[in-house]
C-alpha cells in the first residue's frame, strides 16, 4: 500500500513538472541552407581566427539539445525550401513547390496557426522577403512558391500579430503577370499598420495592433543585405528579432510563437560563397541571442529551437589535402554580389579599357589576393585568363546562379578563394545533406534522437500545448 502511494505522488509529481515546463513563448529558429557543415565550418571559421585550431563555438550550438533531421519531400530527396517550409510548418510532406498544401493540393493547417487558434501571439519574420517560400509556409496556403502576390494576399487571412523582412515580392502583380491592387492598402484594411525601417516601427509600435515591418524605401525588397556587406542603417536579423519581442509582449501577455528564418545562409550557398556563407550563420547566431537574453529571463517558460530546411551547396570542409585554410577568408570585404558590382563599375568607368593592374589592385583589396594571400601560378592563370576573355577579348558571359548574376571574373575569385581556404562544393542548388537541430528550455528534451523534419513542428505543438 505504501509503495503504491510513493508511486502515485511520484506520478503527480512528474506530471506537475510536465505541466510547469510547457512553453509559453516560443522560438522557432530556420537557417534556410544551413546545413552541418555549414555549422561546422563558421565555428572553425571563428576559430582560425583566433589562430587556433578547433572552433569558436557558437551559441545556439551550446544548446543542451542537439540533434539532427531528414529533409527529403515527396518528389524527391532533395527538397526545395517550399515543401521543406512546409514540412517544417505542418509537420507533413508535400511536392516541391507548394507552400501550406499537401500533394492533393489540401490546405495544411501550420503551427503558427495552432499557436495563434490556442490565444497565442504570433511573428514570422525573415532575413529574405517576407512572401518567400520559409515565412510563406507558416501563413499561406498556394499550390505554387512562386505565386508571390496570392501569398501576400493569404497574409492578412492568417491575421497573426507580426510580420517583418525585406519586403514583397510582387506587390502589384498576380502570378499569371496581371496588373492588380497594391497590396499595401489591402494590408491596412485588415488593421496592419506598416513600418518601413525600426526607427519608424519604434515610434508606430505602441498605437499598433497588428504589425508589417519591411525595409526602408528604396531598399531591395528581396532581403536584407547580406551581413558582411552590411552599412550603417541596414536592418539586421537580430533588430527584426528584438521588434517582434516587444511587440509579442506587449499588452495582454498570454505568451507567443515566433519564427525567424536566416534566408540568405541559402543564398550565398547557391553562388558557392564560403565567407559571405559563414558571416550569415554568425548573422542568425546573433539573432539567437537576441531570443536568449529573453529565455534568461523566463528560463521555464521559454522554448528555443534552432534548425534547417535543407543543406545548400554540398559544401565540403577539406579537398585535396588534410587541410583546412579558413582564416583566410577573413580577408574577404564583401559578398561575391558586391565584386561582381565593383567589377562592373570598374568596367563602366574606364570604357571597358580596364588594365591587368587595375584589376589586381581591385582584387587585392577586396579579397586580399597577392597582398595577405599568396597565390599559385594556376590561381592567378585562372584570374588572368578571364581578364583576358572578357576584359580584352570582350567576351562577358555572366555566371547565374539562383539568387545572383554575377561578373565572370566576380566568379573566378569567389573560385580562388574556395581553392586558398580548401573549401569544396559539389553544387550550386541544394543536396539531401541532414540538417542539425538544436534545443533550450521548456519542452527541449522533446527534441533529442535522429528526426524527420515533420517531427519538428509536431514537437513544438506539444511543448506549446497547441491544438
Amino acid at each position: 500500500m505504501k509503495r503504491l502511494m510513493y508511486l502515485l505522488l511520484f506520478v503527480l509529481l512528474t506530471s506537475g513538472m510536465s505541466y510547469a515546463q510547457q512553453a509559453k513563448y516560443v522560438f522557432y529558429f530556420i537557417g534556410d541552407g544551413m546545413g552541418v557543415n555549414q555549422v561546422n565550418g563558421t565555428e572553425m571559421y571563428l576559430a582560425e581566427q583566433e589562430g587556433r585550431i578547433g572552433v569558436k563555438p557558437l551559441l545556439f550550438t551550446t544548446f543542451p539539445v542537439a540533434s539532427m533531421a531528414t529533409t527529403f519531400s515527396t518528389t524527391n530527396s532533395v527538397t526545395d525550401s517550399s515543401a521543406a517550409g512546409t514540412a517544417l510548418a505542418t509537420g507533413t510532406k508535400t511536392y516541391n513547390g507548394a507552400i501550406g498544401m499537401d500533394d492533393s493540393k489540401n490546405v495544411l493547417q501550420s503551427v503558427a496557426e495552432k499557436a495563434k487558434k490556442s490565444g497565442k501571439k504570433v511573428g514570422v519574420t525573415t532575413s529574405v522577403s517576407i512572401d518567400h517560400a520559409t515565412p510563406a509556409a507558416f501563413y499561406a496556403h498556394q499550390p505554387n512558391r512562386n505565386m508571390y502576390y496570392e501569398i501576400a494576399l493569404d497574409l492578412p487571412k492568417a491575421g497573426f500579430d507580426f510580420y517583418a523582412g525585406g519586403g514583397f515580392l510582387k506587390p502589384t502583380t498576380t502570378a499569371d503577370k496581371k496588373e492588380a491592387p497594391s497590396i499595401f492598402p489591402i494590408f491596412e484594411e485588415a488593421g496592419y499598420t506598416v513600418a518601413k525601417g525600426v526607427d519608424e516601427y519604434q515610434a508606430k509600435a505602441a498605437q499598433a495592433d497588428k504589425m508589417i515591418l519591411i525595409q526602408k524605401d528604396g531598399a531591395n525588397p528581396s532581403c536584407l543585405p547580406y551581413a558582411i556587406d552590411r552599412k550603417e542603417g541596414d536592418m539586421t536579423l537580430a533588430e527584426i528579432t528584438e521588434s517582434a519581442i516587444s511587440f509579442l509582449t506587449k499588452g495582454s501577455n498570454k505568451g507567443f510563437f515566433l519564427m525567424v528564418e536566416g534566408g540568405k545562409i541559402d543564398w550565398a550557398c547557391h553562388g558557392n560563397d564560403p565567407a559571405t556563407a559563414f558571416e550569415e550563420v554568425i548573422d542568425m547566431d546573433n539573432a539567437i541571442k537576441v531570443a536568449y537574453e529573453f529565455y534568461k529571463k523566463h528560463p521555464k517558460e521559454t522554448l528555443i529551437v534552432v534548425t534547417a530546411d535543407h543543406e545548400t551547396g554540398g559544401l565540403g570542409l577539406g579537398t585535396a589535402k588534410y587541410e583546412l585554410f579558413l582564416k583566410s577568408l577573413a580577408n574577404q570585404k564583401q559578398s561575391q554580389d558586391v565584386l561582381s558590382k565593383h567589377i562592373t563599375d570598374l568596367r563602366k568607368e574606364k570604357n571597358s579599357k580596364v588594365s591587368w593592374e587595375a584589376v589586381k589592385a581591385l582584387l587585392a583589396e577586396k579579397m586580399g589576393f597577392w597582398k595577405e594571400l599568396p597565390l599559385t601560378w594556376e590561381q592567378e592563370k585562372m584570374l588572368r585568363d578571364e581578364y583576358e576573355n572578357s576584359f580584352v577579348r570582350h567576351n562577358v558571359v555572366f555566371e547565374e546562379s539562383l539568387y545572383a548574376r554575377t561578373e565572370p571574373l566576380a566568379s573566378v575569385a569567389k573560385k580562388v578563394m574556395s581553392q586558398i581556404a580548401m573549401v569544396g562544393w559539389t553544387s550550386g542548388n541544394h543536396t539531401a545533406g541532414y540538417v542539425p537541430v538544436f534545443a533550450i528550455g521548456a519542452g527541449s528534451q522533446l527534441f533529442m534522437g535522429k528526426m524527420d523534419n515533420i517531427e519538428i513542428p509536431k514537437r513544438i505543438a506539444k511543448a506549446g500545448g497547441y491544438k
